[in-house]
C-alpha cells in the first residue's frame, strides 16, 4: 500500500532545513527500498523551499507514521504540519 506524507515547513525555518539536509538525505536513502518518490516543495518561482512530498510503498499506516516520526527533519521540529494519507496509483 501506498502513502503520501505531505509535510509543511514552519515560516522562517529555512536554517533548520539546511542544517538537517545531510541527515535527512541519508535517511531517504537508507530507505529507498521502500520510497516511491520524494522531494521538495516548492514556491511558484522556485525561489524557497516551503515543505516535502514523500510517497512510500509500506505495509501499513503505522510504518508511514514511524518513518516519517523519524525522519531527522521531524526531529529538527521543521515541520508545521504532517499529513499522511493512503493513496492507489492509477496512471500510467
Amino acid at each position: 500500500m501506498a502513502f503520501v506524507l505531505y509535510c509543511v515547513d514552519k515560516a522562517g525555518h529555512g536554517h533548520v532545513r539546511a542544517e538537517n539536509r545531510p541527515a535527512h538525505l541519508d535517511y531517504l536513502n537508507g530507505n529507498l527500498d521502500r520510497i516511491l518518490i520524494a522531494g521538495p516543495m516548492t514556491s511558484d518561482d522556485g525561489a524557497s523551499v516551503t515543505g516535502s512530498v514523500i510517497i512510500l510503498s509500506d505495509d501499513s499506516r503505522a510504518d508511514a507514521e514511524a518513518f516519517a516520526a523519524g525522519d531527522p527533519y521531524t526531529k529538527a521540529g521543521l515541520f508545521e504540519s504532517v499529513t499522511i494519507t493512503a493513496y492507489k496509483k492509477v496512471l500510467p
